[in-house]
């Protein structure tokens, strides 16, 4: 349930709202072939080529001269049924239909068990600057390997500055605006047993629907940036159980300074959600002032979120019993 007046949109700073959107990498053709070691015997001046989706394709119905619906975007897998197919054709249809199946868009042709490639497909591969890739997989286990390559590879990714750590084996995101507080409660967190994802920035990728996963960048892995003392080494100070390399990101704890004028939710009945590339996760705000001990707060909203997964609402509950309480006509 969304709180109104609260639009799912990502909270960079407190004071102006933006939306994160993803952005999608490239690959290239030339890194398929060094991924999994593939032989080239064809069309190798179009090795640059881009990929722009996972999925891949066993061009059959094209191979019969069905061209209607022919996905030209796709990688194109050749196995022995279309290899097979393709030998007994007679010799004006089989050129005809290898050299429409070479289209502008196609990133490139991939031949399983191998097998030899006919020379019409090369000949028609290499006019059009196509590459013709060997591998000796069989079908079926190439196709697994590379679509889930590809999955992560294309992932939509996106970089926030917050902070993310596993509390209960729920991923929490801190978020807010510079100076907030986000690090040293993590530090906080950390002392209490739990583990430093990212500090500063976030790298996340979206690697299925409503599935973000978060981790840190190279350079400041493991590393955790606190004001007046400077950088430390998570791992070094408090162990490897202290850090992880990557989580999903269950829900996002959004730090803000403490506004007298503003109604805080007290309750909880209402759940206010934020859109980061394409999914929508819980948003929980909490506001920061002296006295408030904001790693106890953060640990027990994630303790909270496991128990409404598992099925119970304390508020709900709450309002429930209130409700048969009260005597309906006091109501009026």
């Amino acid at each position: 349930m969304r709180a109104a007046g609260h639009p799912a949109v990502l909270f960079i700073d407190p004071d102006r709202k933006k939306e994160v959107p993803g952005v999608k990498r490239d690959v290239t053709v030339n890194e398929m072939v060094r991924q999994f070691d593939l032989e080239i015997i064809g069309g190798e001046q179009g090795l640059d080529r881009v990929l722009v989706t996972s999925d891949l394709y066993r061009p059959g119905l094209e191979l019969a001269g069905f061209f209607t619906y022919y996905p030209v975007e796709r990688l194109q897998m050749m196995g022995r049924t279309e290899l097979t197919f393709i030998s007994r054709l007679p010799e004006i249809e089989r050129q005809k239909r290898l050299q429409k199946l070479c289209h502008e868009e196609t990133p490139c042709f991939c031949i399983t068990r191998g097998q030899e490639a006919p020379p019409e497909l090369l000949s028609a591969a290499e006019a059009k600057g196509i590459p013709v890739l060997r591998s000796p997989d069989s079908t079926t286990r190439f196709t697994s390997k590379v679509t889930n390559y590809l999955e992560k590879r294309l992932a939509p990714t996106t970089t926030m500055h917050g902070v993310l750590v596993d509390i209960y084996g729920v991923g929490v995101l801190l978020v807010g605006r510079s100076g907030i507080g986000k690090s040293e409660t993590a530090l906080e967190l950390v002392k209490r047993g739990h583990r430093l994802v990212a500090d500063d920035a976030v790298e996340i990728t979206q690697a299925e629907e409503d599935n973000l996963v978060g981790h840190a960048p190279e350079l400041i892995r493991y590393l955790l940036e606190i004001r007046g003392l400077g950088i430390i080494n998570v791992m070094t100070l408090f162990g490897a159980g202290a850090v992880r390399e990557f989580k999903k990101i269950s829900m996002v704890v959004r730090l803000e300074a403490w506004q007298e004028n503003r109604q805080y939710d007290r309750l909880g009945l209402e759940e206010e959600r934020i859109r980061i590339i394409d999914a929508e996760i819980p948003l929980l705000t909490v506001p920061v002032r002296p006295g408030r001990n904001l790693a106890v707060i953060i640990e027990v909203a994630a303790m909270n979120f496991r128990l409404k997964r598992m099925g119970y609402h304390a508020a709900q509950s709450f309002t429930q019993k209130l409700n048969q309480t009260l005597d309906p006509d006091e109501l009026d």
